[in-house]
């Protein structure tokens, strides 16, 4: 089982420059595997969309709490750190052209020597993607092209790259730094169409805030699609959600028998750096991490 710890986006100091140094170097010398960072370009003020993971249908966040760029960020944690693996979790495709994507990610994924994983999502908040200039209903179809296209670029052709599809088009394209390896792409979502995505297209699945009968049809739909599609189900890996505050060796390994390779785990809203640090030290020593 791996282990990775969600940055406390909530309590508002992940664009704290000090704060998040000291969280991130403490997360990896505790020994968890990474760390997650959120995204939203903009929250709103207002919004008619419904918050999936929340039985209220809103999302936790105040509109100003400061959300910063997630590539950024894992960037700059990426020189406070050594071998922390790197995380988004999720990254708001349609917000994103793939073009300009592909070569922020290689980027991040050169300088850090091979720690992003880029876990991928199509986005709930519709007033967000609007307002990023992309079609909502579309988003779906988006999100399987611009999968394509990041693989495109990041592959290694004499001639470049080249991509024709209804959304994103173009011949030749060179796009360098390559990542140092082949950038794992986990599909976020609750969804079947998430979870088909996945099996598809993604390198694995992160269907956080799902449990019970609901997260066993999902990963069989994942795995469904993965051998319809002509690939190895079982070399697609499944992160599940959990508490750094609650998770212990016993929970893990129940959630290992459900098919979770990784736990993505959230902080409490804690702005004391020294508390956040006694609470993943807790926790590292509950799951028989180094410490």
């Amino acid at each position: 089982m791996k282990y990775a710890v969600l940055a406390p986006v909530a309590a508002g100091i992940t664009a704290d420059p000090g704060w998040m140094s000291t969280f991130a170097r403490h997360v990896e010398a505790c020994g968890f595997e990474s760390i997650v960072v959120v995204e939203h370009t903009v929250l709103m003020s207002q919004y008619a969309s419904v918050y999936p993971y929340d039985k209220s249908g809103r999302v936790e966040l105040q509109a100003d709490c400061p959300v910063p760029d997630p590539l950024d960020l894992l960037a700059f944690l990426a020189g406070q750190t050594s071998r922390l693996g790197l995380a988004t979790g999720v990254l708001v495709l349609p917000n994103h052209h793939p073009v300009v994507l592909a070569k922020r990610v290689a980027t991040v994924d050169a300088l850090s020597a091979g720690r992003v994983r880029l876990a991928v999502g199509a986005g709930w908040l519709k007033e967000e993607v609007q307002a990023c200039g992309t079609d909502f209903a579309s988003r779906g179809r988006r999100a399987d092209e611009q999968i394509a296209v990041l693989r495109a670029l990041w592959e290694t052709r004499a001639d470049g790259a080249q991509f024709h599809g209804e959304f994103f088009d173009f011949d030749h394209a060179m796009c360098y730094p390559k990542p140092t390896r082949r950038v794992p792409i986990h599909i976020g979502g609750h969804s079947r169409a998430a979870a088909r995505r996945a099996g598809r297209l993604g390198d694995g699945f992160q269907p956080l805030g799902v449990g019970g009968p609901e997260l066993s049809g999902l990963l069989e739909v994942m795995r469904s699609a993965a051998r319809d599609a002509g690939r190895d189900p079982d070399t697609l890996e499944v992160s599940l959600g959990h508490l750094v505050a609650k998770v212990d060796a016993e929970r893990a390994g129940r959630l290992a028998e459900l098919g979770a390779d990784r736990l993505v785990l959230a902080m409490p809203p804690l702005t004391d750096v020294d508390e956040a640090a006694e609470v993943l030290s807790a926790c590292a020593q509950r799951l028989g991490l180094a410490t």
